[in-house]
């Protein structure tokens, strides 16, 4: 049952995806400007014992490639534990201040439960960034979607996070 709960979120993921390319969008550019911010998480998902719910601090980054819709992604979860997950993303622009994206990475925990799990997964990352006009301010959303997540119990890592950060 787990194994068709992990692949069902992929193949929904994909479809995501795959209706975002295709999606004839208004003609805009990107939303250029890398980024980094800080922020909160709250888990959601948490395997048998409970482990991954709870809220934890979140400090994200984005480098974003200007010649290509695809940018370099990073969050670091602080809290009972420590993780990382970075990912690369295809972003869409909706209009000139907010694009979406889908991210795909690895979400790489440890020293206690997080909102991501406490063990080396695979993660699926939607979100959304959007740039205040006039300034250099990003507010940022997003699901960290962690699969096989846990060392006791297995299961899948949902969290999501927002927060504001900061274009250079």
């Amino acid at each position: 049952m787990k194994r068709f709960q992990c692949l069902l979120s992929v193949l929904v993921a994909s479809q995501l995806l795959i209706t975002a390319l295709n999606t004839q969008l208004a003609s805009a550019q990107a939303a250029y400007g890398s980024y980094v911010g800080v922020g909160a998480s709250v888990g959601l998902g948490a395997n048998s014992q409970g482990d991954g719910r709870g809220v934890s601090g979140v400090v994200a980054a984005r480098y974003k490639l200007l010649e290509l819709p695809v940018s370099v992604r990073a969050q670091a979860y602080v809290g009972n534990g420590f993780a990382v997950v970075p990912t690369v993303s295809y972003d869409v622009p909706l209009n000139w201040q907010t694009d979406v994206y889908l991210g795909a990475g690895l979400a790489l925990a440890g020293g206690g439960p997080t909102p991501v799990g406490d063990k080396v997964s695979l993660a699926l990352q939607p979100g959304v960034d959007y740039i205040v006009p006039n300034s250099n301010t990003v507010f940022f959303g997003n699901a960290v979607i962690a699969f096989d997540a846990y060392r006791n119990g297995g299961g899948t890592a949902f969290a999501v996070q927002g927060g504001v950060g900061l274009r250079f």
